[in-house]
């Protein structure tokens, strides 16, 4: 899988775990960023983040900061995106099987590092299951048509 990742200052160290954990996958990890722990705006990471992903380069995107709120708001912003924040598995499985979540949104203050890694795995695992889900995000797909 193509998957880009990014994180502000606060995520940055959990950025880096997982950034492994996917590598350890075989999957291929584009950084968008940040490359240190010193403060920088989510919006210069998510929304680049954003466009790769939504432009079909990245199977799907992760952004990370304390809280996972910023980057997911920024992200959505991008047309195409449909970010979720996620803080346990349940929620991440049921953003891709039934909204076909194409960003995760993380906050590294709010979940370790080994339930984080249990989150992305099981994200990364789960598929889109169609069917009457597909209506409804068509829905939302034409609303920002139409916008």
């Amino acid at each position: 899988m193509k998957i880009a990742i990014g994180s502000d200052h606060a995520g940055f160290a959990l950025k880096t775990l997982i950034k492994k954990l996917l590598e350890d996958f075989g999957d291929e990890v584009q950084d968008f960023g940040t490359d240190s722990e010193e403060s920088c705006d989510y919006p210069d990471i998510a929304f680049p983040l954003g466009e790769s992903v939504a432009s079909g380069n990245h199977d799907f995107g992760i952004l990370i900061c304390s809280n996972g709120v910023g980057p997911s708001i920024a992200a959505n912003k991008v047309p195409g995106i449909r970010a979720a924040i996620c803080h346990d598995v349940f929620a991440a499985k049921r953003a891709r099987q039934h909204t076909n979540v194409n960003v995760l949104c993380l906050g590294a203050w709010s979940i370790g590092q080994g339930h984080a890694s249990e989150i992305v795995s099981s994200f990364r695992s789960a598929e889109f299951e169609g069917g009457r889900h597909e209506r409804r995000l068509s829905k939302i797909d034409d609303f920002e048509r139409e916008r």
